[in-house]
């Protein structure tokens, strides 16, 4: 189930990297059905904000009519940056699956985790997820700036 998702993830990773951008797709869940989806669009929108997270967690709250998103499972190629983590808490998203790790800006773990932070919102976190597939969609994409 939970790769079903990341696959759904991955294929709008794929999106992005054809358009041009960093490579990471997230979908949103609840209750079995997906309600938000997103793609990195910073370079299309000229917005640091549009990352991944942010785009499905903005999808997911119209889907709702709500900004809160407890009962939502987010599933996320690349591990989310301190802004997307900070967006998680506060959109109280219950799960975060994650496929790739994020040395260099991931705040699940990579650099730092504020999900272990004394936040009033506690977020239950996966990383791994197909991780190689998540890893190989990134490289390559970097691969070809090069």
């Amino acid at each position: 189930m939970h790769e079903e998702y990341m696959r759904q993830a991955l294929v709008l990773a794929q999106e992005a990297a054809a358009a041009g951008e960093v490579p990471v797709g997230c979908v949103i869940v609840k209750d079995g059905t997906v309600i938000g989806r997103g793609r990195n669009r910073r370079e299309e929108k000229h917005s640091t904000l549009s990352h991944a997270e942010t785009e499905a967690i903005a999808e997911a709250n119209a889907a709702l009519g709500s900004w809160r998103l407890d009962g939502c499972t987010l599933y996320v190629t690349l591990e989310p940056c301190p802004m997307c983590a900070g967006a998680v808490l506060n959109a109280r998203i219950d799960r975060v699956y994650y496929g790739a790790r994020d040395g260099a800006m991931g705040a699940c773990g990579g650099v730092l985790n504020l999900f272990m932070e004394n936040f009033p919102h506690r977020v239950a976190l996966v990383g791994g997820i197909l991780e190689e597939e998540c890893r190989q969609v990134l490289s390559d994409f970097f691969h070809t700036l090069r």
